[in-house]
């Protein structure tokens, strides 16, 4: 006599190989929301999350176990780790390690076409070491159209995209969900989507799911790069500085002088009248500042993303936004401060 099993909310990972899971997307889309979704919701599983930077993960100071230059340690069994030195290093060295991590997380640039990571899954020692289980596109639902940003790099996200997240549902009409869906099916025909708002999903609709077709993957040596970057004229401009911003000076220049081809930025902020540390978000037409204690000294420290940029004329802008305090002020005269 049998007896019928109902199917599992949780996560049975099989054991062939780590699972890895993609996670691509457009700048802004809401890909690092769902990282720390997955890491707040993974259960008893043990995972590795590789990211470019660690700066925006929520990583919850009590969790933390050990950090190393391109490592954090947490004490719920994860760990996250930059992709600093390339991407198969980060990978060793999560393999390496001696207490065994059940699932991995890669999540790839806003500007990224998947290709390349795929098939250095599938076209390196690592296919004997891993199983690539899905890439996972997420959407800004309120702001993509179909001729995004003019991006090659966005159309190929949806292109290998095995599950496409339609995020941010909530910011945009239903109508425009529904078309999006459409075209989304002439895109990937064969593609999951889910709707979300704030990246949340229930995670054994995205993980574990076995959705990569391995099969149809051509791990040529030609296909290997991408030289998106450069045909879609995507420029980052980086900027720091130990001065405060004037608070009515950064508003001006975010609502009335910001370059229109600015599609991303981030950075904290240091404000002349507040003593607190800001966590700046900007996503296309949205931003959003978060405040919180400064664990050291105060600075400035953005990054703004988009193409055709004039480096040069952003920098200036924002430097024509700082308060120089009495020291930097000697020091930008000449002077000999006291």
């Amino acid at each position: 006599m049998s007896m019928e099993t109902l199917p599992s909310s949780t996560l049975d990972i099989p054991k062939r190989g780590m699972p890895v899971t993609i996670i691509t997307g457009f700048l802004g889309s809401g890909k690092t929301t769902l990282l720390n979704e997955i890491l707040a919701n993974k259960q008893d599983l043990k995972v590795a999350v590789l990211v470019n930077e660690f700066g925006d993960i929520n990583i919850d100071a009590q969790l933390l176990i050990s950090t190393e230059e391109d490592m954090v340690e947490l004490s719920n069994g994860c760990i996250c780790c930059t992709i600093n030195e390339g991407l198969v290093d980060a990978v060793y060295r999560v393999l390496e390690r001696e207490e065994q991590v059940d699932y991995m997380v890669i999540e790839t640039t806003g500007v990224a076409d998947p290709l390349p990571i795929i098939l250095t899954f599938l076209g390196t020692e690592l296919r004997d070491l891993t199983r690539l289980d899905s890439i996972i596109t997420l959407v800004d639902a309120e702001t993509f159209t179909p001729e995004h940003f003019e991006s090659e790099a966005a159309l190929k996200q949806i292109t290998y995209g095995d599950v496409v997240i339609l995020n941010k549902t909530d910011l945009a009409s239903s109508e425009k969900v529904e078309e999006l869906e459409r075209y989304i099916k002439t895109v990937k025909p064969s593609a999951r989507i889910l709707q979300t708002q704030q990246a949340k999903v229930p995670l054994p609709l995205i993980l574990d799911v076995n959705l990569t077709p391995v099969q149809q993957y051509q791990t040529t040596e030609e296909h290997r790069y991408s030289p998106h970057l450069q045909t879609d004229g995507f420029v980052s401009v980086p900027f720091k500085s130990y001065s405060p911003f004037d608070l009515d000076k950064f508003e001006k220049f975010l609502t009335e002088e910001i370059p229109a081809e600015v599609f991303r930025a981030k950075g904290i902020l240091w404000f002349n009248n507040s003593e607190m540390r800001h966590i700046f978000q900007l996503s296309g037409p949205r931003y959003d500042i978060q405040l919180e204690e400064w664990p050291s000294s105060p600075l400035n420290q953005i990054v703004f993303i988009g193409r055709h940029l004039d480096p040069n004329k952003i920098r200036q802008q924002l430097n024509n936004c700082l308060v120089l305090q009495p020291s930097k002020l000697a020091q930008a005269m000449g002077l000999k401060s006291f």
